[in-house]
């Protein structure tokens, strides 16, 4: 679903984040470390959603909890835009990148079925 008024895309949303905090002067609050740590919090608040839940309920939240998560899967997901962005870290390119260094770490024919850390097997 595509917000009124607002491009969903990566450049789009890291632009509405720039005049959003511009409009509020809120730039100078913007270091990486402020910025991570506040991803770290958004990230605990996303996980408060689930903190007492069973493995089932967790894949079925109801439509309340499921409403929370996606506000704080937004929060998070815009910090760590806002972080990219202060370290010039292209995000898209990050994630490719990680992906192919996971399939190296991860061969499938070693750890299927494992959830083992590639130091330990």
């Amino acid at each position: 679903m595509k917000s009124a008024g607002t491009d969903t895309s990566i450049d789009g949303l890291r632009e509405a984040l720039r005049r959003f905090a511009a409009d509020r002067d809120w730039e100078q609050f913007h270091s990486p470390k402020n910025l991570a740590m506040a991803l770290s919090v958004e990230a605990a608040e996303l996980l408060e959603h689930f903190q007492w839940m069973s493995e089932a309920q967790s894949r079925m939240p109801d439509p309340d909890t499921r409403s929370g998560v996606r506000e704080e899967l937004a929060d998070v997901f815009l910090y760590l835009i806002l972080l990219a962005d202060k370290l010039d870290i292209d995000l898209l390119a990050a994630a490719a990148d990680k992906i192919v260094l996971n399939e190296a770490h991860y061969p499938a024919e070693k750890v299927r079925g494992s959830s083992k850390k590639y130091t330990e097997y």
